[in-house]
C-alpha cells in the first residue's frame, strides 16, 4: 500500500474545493477511479462479468469496487456526498425594495446563521433534452446579508432567530426581478444557450478555500468536511488497496447522495442501488447471499468532537478529541449501526494501521443524529460499524477537523479493506 503523508492534505483540500455539490463529488471521484484503471459500468445494460476494478455513477452517488469471482465476502465503505446548504427553487427570480434576489429552500439541517454575510457562488447541474451538464460559478454572485445590530438590539442577548422563508433569500443584484435571469446565467456557466436549460439542481456554496490552520497547521478549516473528508478517505483506501490474495474480500466503496434528508431517494442509502450492484457483482442472488453473511461495512461520517466551550453538551464518559484517532460511534437505539462485532473489527483495523481509536456516545437526554449506517445494514443485512473523523462546527457553512485525523482515517479505512 502507498503510505499517506501530510502532503496529502493538499490533495484533500483540492478535492473539497473542487466539489461544491454531490454531482461534482461523483464527477471527481469517477475521474480518480477511471484514471486508476476502473472500468465504467452502465446500470441500464447487462453485466456479463463485473469482476476486476469497475464503477457506476448515478447522479450524486457512486459505487466502485475491486472484485474477484472467488472472493468469499465484501468489505464495504459507505459515505455520503451531500452536505446541508441552500438550494435554488424552480422559479427563483424574486426580490423587492430595489434588490434582485433568488428563492432558496433549506436542504438538510444547516446552521443557518453560518450562511450569513459570506461570499457565495452557485453550482450544480442543469438538465436539457439531451442529458445533464455540471456547472459551477466560483465567484461571489450572492450574499445573504444579516440585519444590522442597530435594527435588532437584543440579538446578542436573546439570540439570532432566522425564518427560512423570510430571512435566507440571497441578494443577487440591483433592480427589479427578471424572470429567466437565473436560467440564463446558469446556461452560460454550463456552456449552453438559455433555451436549452429545462431544469436544474442548483445550490449555494461558500467561496472561501479550504486551508490548514493553527500555529503548526494542525487544523483543517473548510466547507463540507461533513462528509467529503470521508469520501476522500474512502477513495484513498480503495485506490491504494493492494492486489487481493485468495482469501481477501472484495473491496467496495459506495458514496450515497441525500443522507442529510433521510436517504429516501433513487440514489440514497435506502434505494436499491447498493444491493442491486452487489448482486450483479456477485453474479446473482444465490451467490450474493452467502457473501453478505460474511461481509462487513463501515459507515464513514463525521463525529462530534467535544466542544471546549460547551462540554456540558457531551456524554461525560465518552469525550472525543481532535487528533486522537478515528471515532467509533455507538447508540443503543440504532441511530448508529455499530454493535460489538463491528466495533471489534474496526478496532483491529486501527491496530493494524498503528492508530489509536475513540468511542462516541451521545448524551442520553438529547436526541441523537443518524447516518447511512443503520439504513445500509437494514437493506443489505451486513454487519455495519459507524465511524468518523472528530470535528467541530458540524453543519456549518465552514467546519473544522484535525489535519492528522483526516490522513489517519484514510489509513484506518485502508486497513479495514485489507483485514480478512
Amino acid at each position: 500500500m502507498v503510505s499517506l503523508h501530510e502532503a496529502d492534505v493538499v490533495e484533500l483540500l483540492a478535492f473539497i474545493d473542487a466539489c461544491p455539490t454531490p454531482f461534482h463529488v461523483v464527477d471527481r471521484a469517477a475521474a480518480m477511479v477511471r484514471s486508476a484503471g476502473f472500468v465504467p459500468m452502465d446500470l441500464g445494460e447487462s453485466w456479463p462479468d463485473a469482476s476486476g476494478s469497475c464503477f457506476v455513477a448515478h447522479g450524486g452517488s457512486l459505487v466502485a469496487w475491486r472484485h474477484r469471482p472467488e472472493a468469499p465476502s465484501f468489505r464495504i465503505i459507505g459515505a455520503h456526498t451531500d452536505s446541508p446548504n441552500l438550494r435554488i427553487t424552480p422559479r427563483p427570480d424574486t426580490g423587492g425594495f430595489g434588490y434582485r434576489q433568488l428563492g432558496v429552500e433549506v436542504y438538510g439541517s444547516p446552521l443557518l446563521n453560518s450562511w450569513l454575510d459570506r461570499d457565495l457562488g452557485v453550482a450544480g447541474r442543469v438538465a436539457t433534452r439531451w442529458g445533464t451538464r455540471l456547472f459551477s460559478i466560483d465567484r461571489p454572485v450572492l450574499r445573504v446579508p444579516q440585519l444590522a445590530i442597530h435594527l435588532d438590539r437584543e440579538v446578542n442577548q436573546k439570540g439570532l432567530l432566522l425564518n427560512p422563508q423570510h430571512h435566507m433569500a440571497p441578494v443577487w443584484g440591483l433592480g427589479l426581478p427578471t424572470p429567466g435571469e437565473f436560467a440564463a446565467v446558469t446556461a452560460e456557466a454550463a456552456g449552453l444557450d438559455a433555451g436549452e436549460v429545462l431544469a436544474w439542481d442548483a445550490m449555494l456554496h461558500d467561496l472561501t478555500p479550504g486551508t490548514t490552520a493553527g500555529p503548526s497547521g494542525e487544523f483543517i478549516f473548510a466547507s463540507r468536511i461533513d462528509n467529503q473528508v470521508s469520501c476522500w478517505a474512502g477513495l484513498q483506501a480503495l485506490l491504494n488497496d493492494p492486489i487481493a490474495t485468495e482469501a481477501s474480500p472484495s473491496a467496495v466503496l459506495c458514496l450515497f447522495d441525500h443522507e442529510e434528508v433521510g436517504s429516501m431517494s433513487a440514489r440514497g442509502a435506502l434505494s436499491p442501488l447498493l444491493p442491486t450492484v452487489l448482486e450483479r457483482i456477485a453474479g446473482g442472488r444465490d451467490a450474493l447471499l452467502p457473501m453478505l453473511a460474511r461481509s462487513l461495512c463501515v459507515s464513514a461520517d463525521g463525529a462530534h468532537a467535544t466542544h471546549p466551550n460547551y462540554p456540558e453538551r457531551h456524554e461525560p464518559g465518552h469525550h472525543v478529541f481532535m487528533g486522537a484517532g478515528p471515532v467509533i460511534k455507538r447508540n443503543a437505539n440504532q441511530r448508529y449501526a455499530t454493535d460489538a462485532v463491528g466495533e471489534a473489527a474496526f478496532v483491529v483495523a486501527c491496530e493494524q494501521a498503528g492508530l489509536d481509536h475513540q468511542v462516541y456516545v451521545h448524551r442520553g437526554d438529547m436526541p441523537c443524529g443518524s447516518t447511512i449506517g443503520p439504513l445500509t445494514a437494514a437493506t443489505t443485512g451486513v454487519t455495519t460499524v459507524d465511524v468518523g473523523v472528530a470535528q467541530l462546527s458540524m453543519h456549518s457553512a465552514r467546519e473544522m477537523c484535525a489535519t492528522s485525523d483526516a490522513l489517519d482515517f484514510a489509513r484506518a479505512l485502508g486497513a479495514f479493506l485489507r483485514c480478512s
